[in-house]
């Protein structure tokens, strides 16, 4: 995203350094909390996306404040949109409408399927404003998907 020139903000339940599955290091911008006091944000965000991941079952998946900002953004008009283990919290929100890539992360998936959710085949799926991703194979397909919202084309 930040390759097409978007400006990025990560957030963290913790606001510590996290790794990724091949141990990239990332320091967050702030905590999930603060999400409302980043510093050249005024208002909502133009998106709003959840990154699953290992970390994502225990950090996510029963935030309380994470459901509240994707429906208030949702509302709002903003692309809210999840991938991998991360569709769970999307699920949570009853925004998921339409079938959903199947994510790798068995346990993700048996949750899934606890919600009523539909699996597609294909990495991507788009309804509306919302967006869901299989998991990190389907991250550039997934990406230009989001930016063809935010630019007003319509995703391909």
């Amino acid at each position: 995203m930040e390759y097409e020139g978007a400006r990025v903000v990560v957030l963290s339940r913790s606001g510590q350094e996290a790794r990724g599955m091949n141990q990239e290091r990332c320091q967050p911008d702030g905590m999930i909390i603060d999400w409302n006091k980043q510093p050249g944000v005024e208002g909502k965000y133009h998106a709003v996306v959840l990154v699953g991941g290992k970390g994502a079952r225990k950090s996510l998946w029963d935030d309380p404040i994470v459901p509240q900002i994707l429906t208030d953004h949702y509302r709002a008009g903003s692309v809210v949109g999840a991938m991998g283990s991360a569709l769970v919290v999307l699920a949570r929100t009853s925004l998921l409408t339409g079938e959903v890539p199947k994510p790798e992360e068995e346990s993700a998936c048996n949750e899934l399927e606890k919600l009523g959710i539909v699996y597609a085949d294909c990495p991507v799926t788009c309804y509306g404003n919302v967006v869901a991703g299989q998991g990190a194979g389907a991250v550039e397909i997934f990406a230009r998907t989001v930016g063809d919202l935010l630019s007003g084309k319509k995703p391909s």
